[in-house]
């Protein structure tokens, strides 16, 4: 894909918000360590917001090796009004990245937690499949097998088993047919949420 954008000139915004959380043996690879001439091309975005729940300090980071286009979007973010970052941001996104690597740990080691609660569960409802994630706390279901419209898939889980996630669909063409849950929750919450999927497709 890199090499793809370098040809035509296209400018990449890598959002990386979610590298942080990454399960097992797998690594983040920062976009424009693939190749130095993507180092030109790109942003890079993070923050610390997903990683530590920050994000109503509207504090984020954003990397560009050019100049040129760094002044552009330092131009751009004085249009917008978000020339100067909150003290309070600042502060938080200093001690997050200070202090929190410990805290990171705990968090992480409950997100493992969760994502095994979540593969015993759906181990266990016929016409769902876990897509195992590398990372993040946003996990995608595979509901093919239920052979449903989106329509009745999006009412499978809103009205049947009264939850909002994420309607694949909405991400693209080759979302239909999957729905996405958020795990980043008490351990409680998600099985109740869990009950409710098993309880609404075994019906």
């Amino acid at each position: 894909m890199g090499d793809i954008c370098l040809k035509h000139g296209v400018f990449v915004i890598s959002d990386e918000i979610h590298s942080d959380f990454v399960y097992g043996d797998n690594k983040h690879i920062v976009f424009p360590t693939v190749k130095k001439e993507f180092e030109d091309i790109c942003a890079v975005c993070t923050a610390p917001t997903k990683t530590f729940n920050l994000a109503g300090l509207h504090i984020a980071n954003t990397y560009v090796k050019s100049d040129v286009v760094r002044g552009q979007l330092k131009r751009e973010l004085d249009k917008q009004g978000y020339s100067q970052p909150n003290v309070m941001g600042l502060i938080a996104c200093e001690a997050a990245y200070k202090y929190g690597a410990e805290w990171l740990e705990q968090l992480k080691a409950y997100l493992e937690q969760n994502l095994r609660l979540v593969r015993d569960y759906i181990a266990c409802i016929k016409g769902i499949e876990l897509v195992e994630p590398q990372g993040t706390y946003l996990v995608w279901l595979d509901c093919r097998a239920l052979k449903l419209s989106e329509e009745e898939l999006s009412a499978l889980f809103q009205n049947k088993a009264k939850l909002w996630l994420d309607d694949g669909f909405i991400f693209g063409a080759g979302g239909s047919d999957f729905v996405r849950i958020n795990i980043a929750c008490p351990s409680s919450v998600l099985k109740l949420a869990l009950d409710r999927i098993k309880r609404a497709v075994n019906t």
